[in-house]
């Protein structure tokens, strides 16, 4: 495991995590010393926790929660895996607020609006753009309570066997890959698992959380992220439909209801303008004192 200190404050660490496990790699026990949200960047594992299990593919989140112990495993996929943890100080975890209960959490399945952030603050830790790398944390970790706390607590994750488990993420992987394709459907996806389309959409859903379909518009709307953010130039409608989307109006409409801004005022923050990510996070900011403040 190698793991790199990107940005260092008093209410923010961001750390790069890059593992080279594989199958025959020993899981050990390891301890969450604070609160964390980990955005997974590439790969896959499981995620073991408070009894419960979690697959986790690029797109899903980690949650850390002071005092628990966890495992993680690396049974699917030699490919490695990486993430870009955003460890947080208490001082920080309590501005932002929400249910307590939310650190709890364990994993969450790819969700648009967490993915898109998270790939610019990817950029902004290779040096991509002037965003600075501790406000998009603290926007990654504020919009994480933001989204957990108003949503209905989930349910545990289902058992599956390690086979059925190994076929999701296996499938998950292929969408990730082939996600720019536009004759991707369930029964293409199905059949590259070998399974029938039913089976196939419980299974994926139980195991990750999300439908094949849903992975796979999160999965273009986290690589239109990353490529507005890479390239300041290339023209929004070129980025939509290297990504996968069919026109212009659905992709900026999907993005913006993900990120809460235009595919161009994304684009304008990857650029520095503080002024986007400022009156983001205030808002959120704002939503969490709220929150935080009718549970006292």
């Amino acid at each position: 495991m190698r793991v790199t200190t990107e940005l260092q404050t008093g209410d923010i660490r961001v750390s790069r995590y890059c593992c080279d496990a594989g199958p025959g790699a020993r899981p050990f026990t390891e301890l969450h010393q604070g609160h964390s949200v980990s955005y997974v960047r590439r790969g896959s594992f499981g995620y073991r926790t408070r009894g419960r299990a979690y697959e986790l593919v690029a797109g899903s989140v980690l949650v850390g929660c002071p005092g628990d112990e966890y495992v993680c495993t690396h049974d699917h996929h030699a490919c490695g895996d990486e993430c870009l943890a955003f460890h947080l100080s208490p001082g920080f975890v309590e501005l932002i607020g929400g249910d307590p209960a939310a650190w709890r959490t364990g994993g969450v399945p790819p969700l648009a609006e967490l993915m898109v952030i998270g790939e610019l603050a990817q950029a902004a830790a290779e040096g991509q753009g002037d965003a600075g790398l501790d406000e998009l944390g603290m926007w990654f970790a504020s919009r994480f309570v933001d989204l957990v706390s108003g949503r209905r607590k989930a349910a545990a994750p289902s058992e599956a066997t390690p086979r059925d488990r190994r076929r999701a993420v296996d499938a998950a992987i292929w969408i990730d890959a082939h996600a720019a394709r536009h004759d991707i459907g369930l029964e293409a996806i199905a059949a590259e698992a070998g399974l029938s389309a039913f089976h196939f959409l419980r299974l994926f859903s139980q195991v990750l959380g999300v439908t094949p379909h849903q992975y796979l518009v999160r999965s273009r709307l986290r690589h239109a992220a990353r490529l507005l953010a890479d390239d300041l130039h290339r023209p929004v409608t070129e980025v939509a439909l290297d990504v996968g989307f069919a026109d212009l109006s659905n992709f900026v409409r999907t993005f913006r209801r993900a990120a809460g801004v235009s595919p161009g005022g994304f684009r304008k923050a990857a650029r520095g303008d503080r002024k986007i990510l400022q009156d983001r996070l205030a808002a959120l900011l704002d939503d969490g004192r709220l929150i935080h403040s009718s549970t006292r």
